[in-house]
Order: structure tokens, then sequence, then C-alpha cells
């Protein structure tokens, strides 16, 4: 029996967990086959005093993604990630990319986490990517997984409630039968000391409350998008995935803040014991 193979598309770091640097490995755990594409190689997270590498350059990236056309990888992928995009070359390269492969597999499911910005810094790419985002890719989309911030940048609906998401949902153009996931929310309707995953898509609306962990880690949305997607790959329901993945990222979180550490850890025992089991 195959195992489910990732298309992950996003940043890779030298040191450190964010972009595939922390979305292949729970995937890689749990089983299924990842083909790893960076957009950008760095020397670390940007939490640090220096930063090196840069974005790949076009022609080196839209080489990369021949060499998958070439192994025949898009028209058997199951899914296609993509995240942290650094160029607007990169962007418009991806987009075309996605375009392609979902023509040439149907049964493709595209995932976009839509890394652009939350609410400090504000938004960190240059606005030609972020449009890239809203214009061609998340239309495209299966299931997508932006933050309220980037939900608000995106629509100009500021999510404060969760009537607010029904309205932005609009605003992403999504197709009728994709899913939103709007994560980290701390809406009007939240319990304290919680933060909450809210799913919207053609079966209504769910809402996945969590205890918020007063931890802040570059690379935790991408952690959270690759444990979903590994849950998925597995059978789960994306409401199932979704919880999955909120109490592996709070596990991956707290063994961070227990180490005094910079960066999130995908070494503590239960949590590679879970991706196992997953």
């Amino acid at each position: 029996m195959s195992r489910p193979l990732v298309i992950s598309i996003q940043s890779q770091v030298v040191m450190g967990h964010v972009g595939n640097s922390a979305a292949v490995f729970p995937m890689l755990a749990a089983g299924l086959e990842v083909a790893p594409v960076p957009t950008v190689i760095f020397s670390n997270t940007p939490d640090y005093p220096s930063l090196r590498g840069r974005p790949l350059p076009g022609d080196f990236f839209a080489d990369l993604l021949q060499g998958l056309w070439d192994r025949g990888l898009p028209e058997r992928a199951d899914v296609l990630l993509t995240g942290y995009i650094g160029s607007v070359e990169v962007a418009r390269l991806t987009a075309d990319f996605v375009a392609r492969a979902k023509a040439a597999n149907p049964g493709l499911r595209y995932y976009c986490d839509p890394v652009l910005g939350d609410e400090q810094p504000g938004l960190y790419v240059p606005q030609e990517i972020a449009d890239t985002f809203r214009d061609r890719l998340l239309p495209m989309a299966d299931i997508a997984s932006p933050n309220p911030f980037e939900v608000a940048w995106l629509t100009g609906q500021p999510i404060t409630e969760l009537a607010d998401i029904h309205r932005a949902a609009q605003g992403l153009r999504m197709a009728p039968a994709a899913q939103l996931i709007v994560t980290g929310c701390r809406l009007r309707e939240t319990a304290p000391g919680m933060l909450e995953s809210v799913i919207l898509g053609p079966q209504g609306l769910t809402r996945h409350p969590t205890p918020h962990l007063p931890v802040a880690l570059a690379g935790t949305g991408d952690l959270f998008a690759g444990l979903i997607t590994a849950a998925l790959g597995q059978g789960r329901s994306l409401s199932q995935a979704v919880e999955f993945a909120q109490l592996q990222t709070a596990r991956a979180l707290t063994r961070a803040a227990e180490l005094g550490t910079k960066e999130v850890v995908l070494s503590d025992p239960k949590f590679r014991a879970a991706l196992l089991g997953c």
C-alpha cells in the first residue's frame, strides 16, 4: 500500500524549526511521503541578531519545480501544501505550479497556509506576495489556515466575533467546497484563557478551543499546518486533524518553554510517540 504523498513548498532554515524545517518531520513521522521544496533558505529563524541566506532565485526555484514534473510527483501527490514565500517571482511561480498541478491531478488537495504576518509585527512580506495569495492561491485552495490578522488584511474584515468569520470568508474568494481554518482566534465568544481554531466549510462552522499558552515562537503555524496534514494523511477528518494539531503543538511549545529555547521543540517523547501512532 502506497503512502500518501505531500509536496510541501515553503521556507527552510539551517538551524531551528520554521517552514519545512518544522512541518516535514511530523509528516514523515506519521508515515507520509514528503517532497519538500524550499522557497527561501536562511541560516536561522528571524529571532536572532543576524540572518543569513536568501530567497531562492526564480530560475533555480523553477528548475526544482520542473524536477517534480520530471519525476511525476504532481500527478500522484495527495496533498500540495504551501507556506512562506520570500519573493514575488517565487510567489507567481508557485501559483502557476499549483494551477498546473490541480489541472493534472483532479484528486489533489491544495492546502494553502498564507504566511503573511501577525498582530505583531504586522505584514512581514511584500504586498505583492500578499496580493498573490489573495488573488491567485487562496481561490485555488481546498483548505486554508490563516490567522485573524491575515484574514483581516486579506479581506478588510477584522475578526472579533464568530459572525466576522462568516463575513470574511466571502472576501477570501475560496471555492464553495473549500474549508477555512482561522487559527489562534480570541473572539468575543472565546472563553477566558483559551484560543480557538474555527473551521468554516460547506457543512457549517465548528469551534475548537484549546488552552492559551503564553509562548510565542516562530514556526508555530508551520508546525500546526504540518500536523494537520499528517493527520489528514492518516484518514482523520479535518476537525479531528485540527484537534490533534492543537494538542501536539501545545506539547512542542510547552517543552520549548521548559527548556527556555527560542525554537519550537520537536524532540519531546510524547510528541514523537503521538506522531508514530497517528
